[in-house]
């Protein structure tokens, strides 16, 4: 969300800001939010004179009544009737503009920062740093590395068709040691962000088990709704009032609720509505959550329909972090890095992109991608992204801090990031770790989790 005085002091910047972004006509949108602003604050302005005069007209009532002026009284009382009559129609058309406001400005993405490059597509991004040898498999190297879905449909432990018969495209069934390869990477990702088996702190989030099930407020705080409605799943809808249903499951199945497409919408809205105080982010408030995400992806129909890049159901390790807005760039930076140690202890090749205006999520100010490489597709593949949103997002869900010794509030940041999404690890992982008689080594990392098996699909 946006701050209207700020736009209202400086509407250049938002005209510059949201050209950058890929914003048509920027200069008219801001023209149009100035207009409802003025008209918002002229029907604020009217109804407030409009109730001072009926107040001072109903006292003055009373005392034309004590000097026996019936009279006057009579004129005194028809003009609060027709004092009552304006306040009411000042008050409408302030709560239309004010609605027409609050749903233009919910509608319009974050600025991005000053260091992010101005483009419109990815074509426009730009590389920051590289690890690791791309086409140098840890398992060696290969003439022609087979795609991961055929490399799991050739081993038998990954079917698509069984999970299309019960639930559609873009699901899978994973089976066997690959499913038990998914798990053993997803506990190791979240082992790394908190502490290791052996208890060492590494990255100091804080885990959390969240609600996979949000209503509108949440989504709408995190930026998914309402403009992203169509790439979500919910719930329930409609009216249900059964006899003795229990209260909590019949306000469950008359409201709306989301099934998350990712952690950062439950573990972000922690902070909502909250005012925390200095101390409590001295050093940033870190979280983080294994979840499932649920995806609709209404928009990127005919890509990647394939495989296990892009489903409609997957699991990730969400990294959120609530800081002061002084401490926002540098908590970036480390969760990035944090995303980036992951990837590191696998072994993946990747490298660090800063994605340009255009190119950024709806919340975001400024993002890291991170991008694997991926054999079969000699590719680099987004497999993180980690953002900043500055006050975006708080100002959304009303989230403030209160500095030591001062009465104001401000808005805190929030920052997001995936460490890592489980399932397109899995593909970098199935991909780089294959040999050439279609086995998968498993990572020396994993191997802890998995109780010590070195291969999947072929004897030790």
């Amino acid at each position: 969300m946006h701050d209207i005085k700020a736009i209202r002091d400086n509407p250049e910047a938002f005209v510059a800001g949201w050209s950058r972004r890929g914003v048509e006509d920027a200069a008219q949108v801001v023209e149009q939010i100035l207009s409802l602003d003025r008209e918002l604050r002229a029907a604020q302005t009217a109804a407030q004179t409009a109730l001072a005069e009926r107040n001072a007209a109903s006292k003055a009532i009373g005392a034309a009544m004590g000097r026996k002026d019936m009279e006057e009284a009579e004129r005194l009382k028809a003009q609060v009737e027709t004092l009552k009559g304006e306040i009411a129609a000042q008050e409408a058309i302030e709560a239309d503009k004010g609605r027409a406001l609050r749903d233009l400005l919910a509608g319009l993405k974050n600025l991005a920062a000053e260091d992010v490059p101005d483009g419109e597509d990815e074509t426009a991004n730009a590389e920051q740093s590289r690890w690791g040898e791309a086409g140098k498999l840890p398992a060696g190297r290969l003439n022609a590395a087979k795609d991961h879905a055929d490399l799991g449909e050739a081993l038998g432990l990954l079917d698509f068709e069984a999970a299309a018969r019960m639930s559609g495209a873009r699901f899978a069934v994973l089976k066997g040691q690959l499913a038990r390869l998914e798990r053993a990477l997803g506990q190791f990702m979240l082992d790394m962000q908190t502490a290791t088996p052996e208890g060492v702190d590494l990255h100091g989030y804080l885990e959390v088990n969240p609600p996979f099930l949000v209503r509108d407020e949440a989504m709408f705080g995190t930026g998914q709704l309402p403009k992203f409605e169509e790439d979500l799943f919910f719930a329930s809808s409609g009216s249900v009032s059964p006899k003795d249903m229990p209260l909590d499951l019949l306000d469950l199945l008359n409201g709306r609720h989301w099934l998350i497409p990712t952690a950062e919408v439950s573990l972000t809205n922690l902070v909502r509505e909250q005012i925390l105080s200095e101390d409590e982010l001295a050093t940033p408030m870190r979280l983080t959550a294994l979840t499932p995400c649920f995806r609709a992806e209404a928009g990127s129909a005919g890509r990647d329909t394939r495989g296990l890049i892009r489903q409609h159901q997957f699991h990730k390790v969400e990294l959120v972090s609530i800081t002061r807005p002084e401490d926002s760039e540098a908590e970036h930076e480390r969760m990035t890095a944090c995303a980036e140690a992951v990837l590191k202890r696998l072994e993946l090749p990747f490298r660090r992109m800063l994605l340009c205006a255009g190119d950024m999520g709806f919340s975001a100010r400024k993002t890291f991608d991170l991008e694997v490489w991926l054999p079969s597709q000699n590719t680099y593949r987004e497999i993180s992204s980690c953002s900043n949103c500055g006050d975006f997002q708080a100002r959304r869900m009303d989230a403030r801090f209160k500095r030591a010794g001062e009465k104001k509030t401000e808005f805190v940041h929030t920052l997001n990031g995936s460490g890592l999404a489980v399932g397109r690890t899995l593909v970098a992982v199935m991909e780089n770790y294959q040999d050439e008689g279609g086995r998968i080594a498993v990572p020396a990392a994993l191997r802890p989790y998995m109780g010590g098996v070195t291969h999947i699909g072929g004897a030790e």
